[in-house]
């Protein structure tokens, strides 16, 4: 069975198929004319990954406090179509979706040289109960699509399980993550002095990434970077 996954996978990212936004055959799971028209780059804050006017290197929020994160990128806005995307990856079954949203990311300006520069990748962990109803943590897959051999999936630890973020406002959704994220044992001494960057797939308040950052920090990491598919305006 195992062998049998690998190749379906091989396939599904190798053989042409439909595109999920305009329906065309043949195309790769989004095709080069709709990556062209929902994926243009935009300028972002590098704090917080939010969009800015033209001539504007950095958001208000980041200027007035600086985030723990040194570095934040962003693949696409969450709206239409990559939402309705984002939903189908994470609570459906689609072969080579994890491969074709990785390179998505990948292709983000500045993301290229982010990951060669980081040398530990962390995905976002779910909490058991997450995982279990979803059966793959998506920032997991994405991280291993981006780079395998820096991927540590077992290092940054979900604590408890939390309601989710979507549904809170933003003073609520830093109570709701506070102490959700750990260490597993001999993690702190992983990533002192490493650059590290954390992988999620969306990113709404940042609550959650910059609470795991906060905890990436207090280990000793010289450097942090979070990399995301997709973040809410």
């Amino acid at each position: 069975m195992p062998m049998l996954r690998t190749l379906l996978h091989r396939l599904s990212v190798a053989l042409p198929s439909q595109c999920a936004i305009c329906q065309s055959w043949p195309a790769q799971p989004v095709c080069q004319s709709c990556l062209g028209r929902f994926a243009r780059p935009q300028p972002r804050c590098p704090g917080c990954a939010m969009p800015l006017p033209a001539g504007v290197t950095r958001c208000g929020t980041c200027l007035s406090a600086a985030p723990v994160i040194d570095l934040c990128l962003a693949a696409v806005p969450y709206e239409y179509p990559w939402s309705d995307l984002v939903a189908r990856y994470k609570f459906g079954t689609s072969p080579g979706w994890s491969h074709a949203l990785a390179e998505l990311m990948r292709a983000t300006p500045g993301a290229q040289a982010a990951l060669q520069s980081a040398e530990l990748l962390l995905p976002m962990p779910l909490s058991k109960q997450r995982l279990r109803e979803r059966g793959f943590n998506q920032a997991l897959e994405l991280a291993r699509q981006l780079d395998p051999h820096k991927t540590r999936s077992g290092l940054l630890l979900r604590l408890r399980d939390t309601p989710a973020q979507s549904s809170l406002a933003r003073e609520a959704r830093l109570r709701n993550v506070r102490g959700a994220f750990g260490l597993a044992d001999g993690g702190a001494a992983a990533l002192a002095g490493r650059n590290v960057m954390l992988i999620d797939d969306v990113m709404t308040s940042g609550a959650s990434l910059g609470t795991a950052a906060a905890v990436v920090r207090a280990a000793g990491a010289s450097h942090i970077s979070a990399l995301v598919l997709a973040r809410t305006e």
